[in-house]
């Protein structure tokens, strides 16, 4: 497949000039790695810093601003961003109040971030973090810590950045961004594969009439190859196992997103969607709000997933905090 690159070698240093320079008026760089910090951060609060590898934008490089990332740094393709330039990036951001990282569950990811802790304790910087485990399918519910992070991330994101700006303790923030973890789950399937820049082959082999149910978003096998189906049926079976993983009863509330993986079409996602508010409906589950777009990608991947937050007071006081960057945005709600 083609891609428009120039030197594979060079594909990060010019992904984060090209959205810092697109994006002059709210982004700026951080010297000497692929860190962005966002322009108009406050200076009263948490501050959140987000990343991971590089190659599923716009998250997690562009989801930085009012309400959301303080700051976001870019690892390879599919790769985590290493100790340095986490810590020198959450460095450039900090207001004084505490770090808080939030990033996908994977293993180079937590060590990296880790090791950031740890190199920001050392200079007397207080850290903490939340990783997001939002792939139902990924792990049995005894093992939910070894559960990877999927398009839920980008309600992570959002309500991670909602739980900073209400000026809380860098504990109270960690406690509240976990709450919101425990409701949120996702499930992803994949009709076609990703091509990465500067491979000759796919990320995975997918036949022309298969399907993979549980599709990690870095192409990580799922729970089962199936023949094509129409969309309702995709629905149903995704759907089945989210509410199995997390029950859901008549009259609570939920926030659902429907997200492409990167070569999926919003014809194709407002059709899932669709069948999504059925089946919600039918179970007398009420939805407070929808999104469906493609945040979370995976290059030119074919397919989708469905990710439900179920709602509580609490929950949803974040979720109606405003929220704004170039590539998502919710108003606020009185």
């Amino acid at each position: 497949m083609k891609k428009i690159i120039n030197k594979p070698e060079n594909i990060i240093p010019e992904l984060v000039e090209g959205f810092v320079s697109a994006n002059s008026r709210y982004f700026e760089k951080v010297l000497g790695v692929n860190g962005i910090l966002y322009k108009g951060r406050r200076k009263d609060k948490v501050t959140l810093v987000i990343g991971g590898g590089s190659g599923h934008e716009p998250i997690y490089s562009g989801f930085i601003g009012r309400g959301l990332g303080d700051a976001s740094v870019a690892g390879n393709i599919f790769a985590s961003p290493d100790p340095g330039a986490i810590s020198e990036t959450a460095k450039a951001a900090h207001a004084g109040h505490g770090i808080l990282f939030v990033y996908g569950n994977y293993a180079g990811d937590n060590l990296n971030f880790d090791m950031a802790e740890e190199i920001l304790q050392d200079d007397g910087v207080k850290a903490a973090h939340v990783r997001i485990n939002d792939d139902c399918v990924s792990a049995p519910v005894e093992r939910i810590n070894d559960r990877r992070g999927i398009a839920g991330g980008v309600l992570m994101v959002r309500l991670a950045g909602a739980a900073c700006d209400l000026g809380l303790s860098l504990e109270d923030t960690k406690k509240q961004v976990e709450h919101v973890a425990d409701n949120l789950r996702t499930i992803g399937i994949a009709v076609s594969p990703g091509q990465l820049p500067g491979l000759d082959k796919p990320t995975f082999e997918l036949g022309d009439d298969e399907i993979e149910f549980g599709m990690g978003l870095h192409g990580e096998p799922g729970i089962k190859r199936d023949k094509m189906r129409p969309a309702d049926e995709l629905v149903d079976v995704m759907f089945s196992h989210i509410v199995k993983d997390m029950p859901l009863k008549a009259g609570e509330e939920v926030c659902v997103l429907v997200n492409g993986l990167g070569a999926t079409t919003m014809l194709e996602l407002s059709i899932a969607y669709r069948r999504v508010k059925q089946l919600l409906d039918k179970a007398g589950v009420l939805v407070y709000d929808a999104d469906v777009n493609s945040y979370a990608t995976s290059q030119s991947m074919g397919g989708f997933s469905i990710s439900i937050l179920k709602l509580d007071e609490q929950i949803k006081k974040l979720y109606d905090n405003p929220c704004f960057c170039p590539f998502y945005a919710k108003e606020g709600k009185a």
